[in-house]
């Protein structure tokens, strides 16, 4: 007798049996416990808080290897400290944002001691598809506002960058029980099985392409979800701009990360008759902040060669369709045959929309510049675009900059700066149509890991009888009173 082989489930099904499980061990331990107190949440955030700082040197050195080269320094603020911040922001906070909000009811409904509150319930377990670019930021910088709000939480880090995937799940181990926040690890097929599930609110950080496939694969359960993507920032240069200042800014975010940011400047907008003092700016700008650049330890790499590749392709692009191609290249230094995948800040002068530079978000050092005569065609560049993520606008006061506030839409603004906006716990961080849906931060971000449930508290007074059959003349008075002009 033969015995029959017993297959045997590969990696892939059993990580997505067990996100079934954990998903599922988590929403019953929410429905067990019940909202969390206030003291429960405050624990959370502090073990959070403890797990990070004693994972330190372990986040920056794994995020490191993960691009290559990643500054040390850039790593420990961004990752790390920006982070504990912000979980300490809502640690301080909550106590506040707790409360039922009371709501002024409006004639009759209010009469005889019935009031109406808005209580701010958990929605329960809630899943965290986090991106590369900020691998611990992006998984850690929600939980302010998830754990905040009393959920649970499940986090699926991206595959480009393993070795910080590795570290988040320490980091959450250490901290949590599975049935609070747990990591789940793997490829695009896990990613891919992460967003079917049914949980009780999904956050999306990526590109706005991935972005549709999530949305449809939420659709099938009525997940509600936030999406923080990203999209062409544009930098508008208003005629009176101090250009060194927007020098300085553009190129300290567009070289931090080496540009891969959501909110970096995509392009710039300039007045024709600035824009060669803008490149004399910026050149020396690259100059004052980087001495070097295929060593020096400030200057992150690209985070492999396939992106790498991409962004020399967008600018192969641009020179092949007659683009002005400048390098800022303090050293005049080769980018031949490093060990990492280091690339100069480049502008790109004269780009028309028919080039790849100008079509994609450009998450690289390389920097469009177009040129404009008169605001009015700076703004129908951007509105003739998708929203973005960010805007940002040099200038002073007067009409041309409230002119580009009020008629263009993007998720944020920032006036003479640029993507400090998102370091400021008090103002809500989200994109607007296909830069994003949803915000968090801050009391906006337990906002929007919270069920906002309305509360009518009525007294034990029968006050509206009169609303029920049979209708007399008393409910015909007061329903033609409702009906006047």
């Amino acid at each position: 007798m033969i015995t029959p082989a017993i297959p045997i489930e590969d990696e892939s099904a059993t990580t997505q049996r067990r996100m079934g499980e954990l998903l599922a061990a988590q929403r019953n331990a929410q429905i067990a416990e019940g909202p969390p107190s206030e003291r429960t949440r405050v624990d959370r955030i502090n073990r959070l808080i403890g797990s990070l700082l004693d994972h330190e040197d372990d986040i920056v050195q794994a995020v490191s290897n993960d691009f290559g080269y990643r500054s040390h320094d850039y790593t420990r603020f961004a990752d790390i400290a920006a982070i504990v911040e912000t979980l300490r922001f809502a640690r301080k906070n909550l106590g506040k944002w707790m409360r039922p909000q009371r709501r002024r009811l409006q004639f009759p409904l209010g009469l005889l001691g019935a009031r109406g509150e808005v209580h701010h319930q958990p929605f329960g377990v809630v899943g965290v598809l986090s991106p590369w670019n900020f691998p611990v930021n992006l998984a850690f910088a929600p939980m302010a506002g998830i754990l905040a709000a009393g959920n649970r939480a499940m986090v699926k880090p991206s595959e480009v960058t393993p070795r910080s995937a590795d570290v988040i799940s320490r980091v959450v181990a250490k901290a949590f029980d599975e049935t609070e926040v747990a990591v789940i690890t793997g490829g695009p097929e896990i990613g891919e099985a992460f967003t079917k599930l049914p949980f009780d609110h999904l956050l999306f950080t990526g590109g706005t392409n991935i972005a549709r496939h999530v949305m449809r694969a939420a659709a099938d359960n009525l997940v509600p979800l936030t999406l923080e993507l990203g999209g062409k920032c544009p930098v508008v240069v208003g005629r009176e701009a101090d250009l060194s200042l927007v020098a300085r800014n553009v190129i300290a975010v567009k070289c931090g990360n080496a540009g891969q940011i959501c909110l970096a400047p995509d392009y710039v907008l300039v007045p024709k008759d600035q824009e060669a003092q803008l490149i004399e700016e910026l050149r020396l700008a690259t100059e004052r902040m980087f001495d070097g650049l295929v060593e020096n330890p400030d200057y992150t790499s690209i985070v492999n060669s396939r992106h790498h590749q991409r962004i020399s392709g967008y600018v192969h692009d641009a020179r092949e369709k007659g683009a002005e191609i400048l390098e800022l290249n303090p050293k005049n230094e080769s980018f031949e045959g490093q060990k990492h995948h280091k690339m100069p800040p480049t502008l790109v002068r004269h780009p028309t929309d028919e080039m790849k530079v100008m079509q994609e978000e450009i998450f690289g050092p390389v920097m469009p510049i177009r040129t404009y005569d008169a605001i009015d065609e700076a703004i129908a560049y951007v509105n003739a675009h998708e929203r973005p993520l960010a805007l940002y606008y040099f200038g002073p006061k007067g009409p041309d900059r409230e002119a580009v506030l009020s008629r263009t839409t993007s998720g944020g603004v920032a006036v003479n700066d640029v993507m400090t906006h998102y370091l400021h716990e008090n103002l809500p961080f989200g994109g607007v149509g296909p830069s994003g849906m949803g915000a968090y931060h801050g009391r906006d971000g337990f906002l929007n890991f919270s069920h906002k449930k309305s509360v009518y508290l009525q007294t034990r007074v029968d006050a509206f009888k009169m609303l029920r059959p049979p209708y007399g003349d008393s409910f015909r008075k007061a329903t033609r009173k409702l009906l006047a002009p």
